[in-house]
Formats: C-alpha cells, structure tokens, sequence
C-alpha cells in the first residue's frame, strides 16, 4: 500500500499539516516514513482510521494525553476506548452543569434579582456543627478524615498507602480559610469572586499538599461558611447532601466510573450499588500536575438548613432512608454524627467512616 505526501494525508484526515506535525512530536502519530535529506513526512493509508479518530477526539475537546490513550487502546479493545470516551463525555457534562449552575447564580447575584438573598441578609444567620471518623470494624487504618470548625466543614477519603496522610493534608491546605476570606458584606461581586478565588486557591494547595504520596490520593468534599452563603468545592465520591423544608436530597455528583455509567442510562443506581467498579474514581486529588477541576458550587443559607458532608463509608453502609431518618431527627449536630457513625457499624462497619453535620440557625 502506498505512501501519502503530508498535503494529501491532511486532507484525507481533515487534520491540518501543521496538526500532524504537532502530533508526530508529541508520538502521538508519527508518519511512516521521514525523508532523511528533507524531512519530509510521508504517511501510510493504513494510519488514516487513527487519524480520524485523533480528530473527531480533538472536536469533543478531549485532551492529547488522553486522545494517546485511547487510540492506543482501541488498537486492542475498542470496547474499552468506548467506554474511556463515555466516560470523559460524562466528565464534561458534570462540568458543564457546575459551571452552569454557577453562572446562573453570579447573574442572579449581580443583576439584583435574587430577592430571597436581600431577605436573608436581613436576618443575621450562624451555623452549628459538628465532625465524627471512625476506622470502622474492618479496616487496619483509618484514612478519612472529617473536619469541622467555625467556617470550614470538610470530609477526605484518602487511598493508597499513604491515604490518612494524604486526607488529613488535604483538609489541612483548607484550614487558612478558618482565619480570612471575604465575609457576609460588601458589594456581591467582590464577596463572591474573593470567594472563588480563595476556594480555586485553596484546591490548588490541598493537590499540591499530596504530591509526593506515591500511589496514594484522597477525595474532598468541603464547604466554607461566609455569613450567609455556603460555598462547596467537591472532587471525587464523598458527599454533600442538604435537608431543607422536610427534603433531604445530595447536592454533589460522584465522579466515579459507576456514576458516568448511570449518567449515560447503561447502568441503573440499584445495579450500581454492587457494581464491581463502584469505588473507581475519575477524578481526584492525586498531586498530578494535571488536577482535574473540581466542581465549585454557591449555596444560599436559609435559616433551618441541615447540611450533611459524608465518605462512602456512611452511604454505602447504611439504607438511604436512615440516614435520611437520622439526619431529620436528631437536632444537635454531635449527637446526629456519633448516630450516624454507630449506624454505619451496626450495619458491618466495612469501610471507615467520616461525616459532618451543620446547621445554619437565625441569631
């Protein structure tokens, strides 16, 4: 089979010269042949089906790490490349739903449309709470950790051999925003994008707080008090969940396989629940250099509000409906947490345990 001029290659891949040049740098597609008095590049027909490829992955905005990696694994298992690419595709749209309940809010915000803010601005609110971690009844070692102090709320489920270090260091690379950050006034912009930036901060330090842990990793889902605002920064399969007006509903999306898998309608929760892959994670605090976002997100406090941040061990362990019993329940915070901790060994204790309770009260 003959050999294709770079010019004809391009137009046949709908790629540019100037991609395949890129690309063959990268070793992501490297010509077949290389003129050695030229430099000229020469392709081969049977390299088109990868470069086809490279570009229908680059239109969906996948990146070139990850594009080598899934044609490299189409090469042996399509079914597998099918899978990665599902489940980028489901990483995305949770994004995109992040970003986009973000932006609706910072268009409430700052156009003055937000009457149910005004009010409660009008009435001072504060926040009671309480942490609890348990290694559980199975478990050497307890690598979750919970925190809870007089503006940050955070639970961490570390992994690896280093996994306790890795989550109490993550919670750690928070904690400076117990002692500074924007408060309850001045104008909206500023106090929501000081807060913001402290949070996108704030997450770059807990990533960078574990590089070093060989293997090892933890998740975060943790949640800054401001006066009259709860604003949550989420990454991996620990959770966040609210109780208000009598309803008790999860307001973070797991980025685990089992969830894209779910998002995607190949997978129903109830299978999910002993999936075998339940606990594979995409995305987490792992110290690489390529930290995938985490989901940022602004919630209203409203007077009578119970927040709950949890690890799996609580939510695989225990039925819905008594955590959702307990919570609703138990009115003081520390009572709530040790509750739900010794429901979570009553029920086998398999995995450790770390859980949070708020709640936001009218002074």
């Amino acid at each position: 089979m003959g050999l294709l001029t770079i010019g004809a290659f391009a137009r046949a891949s709908r790629l540019s010269a100037k991609a395949l040049r890129r690309y063959d740098e990268l070793g992501l597609l490297p010509p077949a042949r290389v003129d050695s008095f030229t430099g000229y590049r020469y392709y081969d027909e049977t390299q088109l089906e990868r470069a086809r490829l490279v570009a229908w992955l680059r239109r969906i905005g996948m990146p070139l790490a990850r594009i080598r990696d899934v044609c490299d694994l189409c090469a042996s298992d399509t079914a597998a490349a099918a899978r990665d690419i599902r489940a980028y595709w489901a990483q995305v749209e949770a994004e995109t739903s992040a970003r986009r309940d973000l932006a609706a809010f910072l268009v409430d915000q700052l156009s003055g449309k937000d009457t149910d803010t005004m009010s409660q601005l009008s009435t001072p609110l504060g926040i009671r709470y309480a942490a609890r971690s348990d290694r559980g009844l199975v478990r050497e070692t307890n690598q979750d950790a919970a925190y809870a102090g007089s503006r940050l709320f955070a639970v961490a489920d570390g992994f690896g051999d280093e996994g306790a270090p890795a989550s109490a260091a993550a919670i750690d690379a928070l904690k400076p925003l117990e002692s500074g950050g924007p408060q309850a006034g001045g104008p909206a912009s500023s106090r929501v994008g000081d807060l913001l930036n402290a949070l996108e901060d704030a997450v770059h330090r807990a990533n960078a707080a574990v590089n070093g842990l060989a293997d090892s990793g933890t998740t975060l889902t943790a949640m800054v008090w401001t006066g009259s605002q709860l604003a949550l920064v989420h990454i991996g399969d620990t959770r966040a969940y609210l109780l208000r007006d009598g309803e008790f509903f999860q307001i973070t999306h797991d980025h685990t396989v089992v969830q894209s898998m779910i998002d995607e309608g190949g997978l129903s929760p109830e299978e999910a629940a002993s999936h075998p892959q339940r606990a594979m994670l995409l995305r987490a605090l792992d110290g690489s250099e390529g930290l995938a976002r985490p989901d940022l997100k602004l919630h209203e406090a409203r007077a009578g509000d119970r927040y709950l941040l949890c690890s799996d061990g609580l939510f695989r362990a225990v039925w819905d409906e008594d955590v959702r019993r307990t919570v609703g329940v138990i009115a003081d915070p520390d009572e709530a947490v040790r509750e739900l901790v010794a429901l979570a060994r009553g029920a086998g204790g398999p995995d450790n345990v770390a859980c949070v309770v708020a709640d936001v009260v009218a002074l």
